[in-house]
């Protein structure tokens, strides 16, 4: 394929948008649409095309981006009547950068190639710093191979290309990813929160442990953030828990114990549940702040009170701790997480968004 190709562009959010502008400035000709037409703005006033719906801006695509927020999102956009797989034309590539269930993206794949259309999962990381920058890693659920054709796309916005080898690969090994980012998130509060009970320069503790073998991306990246009180997304906590979910449901599936995710998950549905489901994942340190400095950052812990309280009296008989957003709930309630009008047969809204 050459280098103009078409590309289509959905979801241009904290991650998208910066990934599509290194697509238009490699020379692609860009098609946007976002479910708020404000967060394409940028885009539209560098050149891009604006779509008033996903299968208007996939219609003459050769190469379409899907970045979304959840499982359930993922599977309107390509699986709905005037989905992605009904819609794209012939030969088109449909790519989903979105961080999502490996199941969903081999149904994706299958059903993609019926339609003869090409679609694969490719789950990125690297944060909002790595698209601003353009140089995420891409990981793939196909092959070397698989991917030629529209590597040189990738390549505008990565530095480096992990290809799985098969559909629903990708998202596995971006799980895993996020299954060893929860332990080292937890591992950065917990020192920094250690340290400052004990009296000592945070900072400077920080410093030493990025020095030796207690190293990580969180204590390198983020925990200047929260030192600062800079609380600002570059990973939405409520993003970071459906990951969390995600792992965890396919860990179930696999009778694996994740007691690090595990313990991380319930850290993430409580700052979640306290209002922090919007600030980026290094606000996981207020946790372990006075309730003054909690509340001063926007947070409200009466809510984590309220929340607990109905969880206790759910009666629906399900486990709603690791269910991620779009998983069906025993009680026959569809996607608690995310979308309109998922209520939960039990009578109980649970954590909606």
């Amino acid at each position: 394929m050459s280098k103009k190709l078409k590309v289509a562009f959905i979801g241009t959010g904290i991650m998208g948008a910066p990934i599509a502008g290194h697509i238009m400035d490699a020379g692609y000709p860009l098609t946007v649409f976002n479910r708020t037409k404000t967060k394409a703005e940028g885009l539209i006033a560098k050149g891009a095309t604006w779509a008033d719906s996903p299968a208007e801006a996939a219609k003459d695509a050769d190469v379409v981006f899907t970045m979304v927020g959840f499982p359930t999102d993922v599977e309107e956009i390509y699986l709905a009547g005037d989905g992605l797989l009904a819609t794209a034309k012939d030969g088109a590539y449909l790519i989903d950068l979105t961080t999502s269930a490996p199941e969903l993206a081999r149904d994706i794949a299958g059903a993609a190639e019926v339609c003869g259309k090409h679609a694969f999962d490719c789950p990125v990381t690297g944060g909002e710093g790595g698209a601003l920058a353009g140089t995420l890693t891409a990981i793939v659920g196909a092959t070397e191979r698989d991917i030629e054709p529209v590597r040189a796309v990738l390549e505008t916005f990565t530095s480096k290309i992990f290809c799985f080898g098969g559909a629903g690969k990708g998202q596995a090994a971006k799980l895993s990813n996020q299954v060893a980012l929860a332990s080292s998130m937890v591992g950065m509060a917990d020192a920094l929160s250690f340290a400052q009970q004990n009296d000592l320069d945070v900072e400077q503790v920080r410093e030493m442990i990025c020095s030796g073998t207690g190293s990580t991306g969180a204590m390198m990246a983020l925990a200047p953030k929260a030192l600062d009180g800079d609380y600002k997304p570059g990973f939405l906590v409520e993003h970071f828990l459906k990951d969390l979910g995600l792992a965890l449901s396919v860990a179930e599936e696999k009778e694996l114990a994740l007691p690090g995710a595990d313990t991380a998950f319930t850290l993430y549905d409580m700052l979640d549940a306290i209002g922090g489901g919007r600030m980026g994942t290094q606000a996981i340190t207020l946790l372990y702040q006075e309730e003054a400095d909690a509340v001063a950052a926007g947070l409200d812990w009466s809510l984590y009170t309220a929340a607990h309280e109905h969880d206790e009296g759910c009666d629906c008989g399900c486990d709603h701790d690791h269910e991620g957003h779009g998983h069906e709930c025993c009680c026959g309630g569809e996607g608690h997480g995310h979308g309109e009008g998922h209520e939960c047969q039990c009578g109980h809204g649970h954590h909606e968004e």
